[in-house]
């Protein structure tokens, strides 16, 4: 309401730009969710945060092994075989002292798992009794993390004008900055959800990366443009078409249909 306050803010003021803002045509109101899908999110934002507690502790673990010249390849399970070596003593040089205190860490990772394995299990649940969420893991990129968090964010898909409002309204549309009747795109707005525009966008790269064996219309598209745009450009603009797809699916309650290939 802040574009519509005149002056000072107080209960006055702003009760005066709330009834003006809401007799604009214009206007873009939110969908109320309800408590269930509120519950679904919560699950995800733990076990997001859960996720960055574990990369934490993973890169932790990795910098004190680095100290004493035990270097591990990339990876979050080459550390963890790691510290599962050092539990048993196969790992010779390391003090006992360095070797309590990375069993402090991997106790740590271990009821990491264990919660996120929890979380993963409820949301699939919850994915199994939903239809939409079950509508949109047709989607190619699309799994049951990125379904259930589209699902209850989204309630209500109708208040989207077009799959096209939806995408930019998830930030994968070119951030403009024309004027003079000349168009200028940049780079993409990353405006709304954050966490809904990377799932989308993790999702799609393991698509982008199989484009050579893809035989419908969309491979054929993404081949097209590898062969002149960067892989994550590419990555970023099937995410788009993916949200697109997201919305359309949830508006017609249907399932995808891969388009044919020429």
């Amino acid at each position: 309401m802040k574009p519509y306050v005149k002056r000072q803010k107080n209960d006055a003021a702003d009760a005066e730009a709330i009834c003006e803002a809401v007799t604009l045509p214009s206007m873009r109101f939110v969908s109320i969710k309800s408590a269930e899908r509120q519950r679904v999110l919560m699950l995800h934002r733990t076990r997001d945060l859960l996720m960055r507690q574990r990369t934490m502790l993973l890169n932790a673990a990795r910098a004190h092994l680095v100290e004493f010249g035990i270097i591990t390849a990339q990876g979050p399970h080459r550390i963890l075989d790691l510290i599962k070596d050092i539990r048993i003593g196969e790992v010779p040089g390391l003090p006992e002292i360095a070797g309590a205190a990375l069993e402090g860490l991997a106790t740590q990772l271990d009821n990491l798992a264990g919660e996120i394995r929890r979380l993963e299990r409820r949301l699939m649940g919850w994915h199994r009794a939903d239809e939409s969420s079950q509508r949109l893991e047709t989607i190619p990129g699309v799994g049951i993390l990125t379904a259930t968090a589209l699902a209850a964010s989204v309630p209500d898909p109708s208040v989207f004008k077009s799959g096209r409002e939806f995408a930019a309204f998830l930030g994968l549309v070119p951030r403009q900055n024309s004027s003079g009747g000349k168009d200028r795109l940049g780079r993409i707005s990353k405006m709304g959800d954050g966490y809904l525009r990377r799932l989308l966008v993790v999702g799609v790269t393991s698509v982008v990366r199989r484009a050579g064996g893809n035989t419908s219309a969309t491979g054929a598209w993404m081949r097209s443009l590898l062969e002149r745009k960067p892989a994550r450009v590419v990555t970023v603009a099937v995410a788009n078409k993916n949200a697109r797809i997201a919305w359309a699916v949830l508006t017609r309650c249907e399932t995808y249909r891969a388009p044919m290939a020429a």
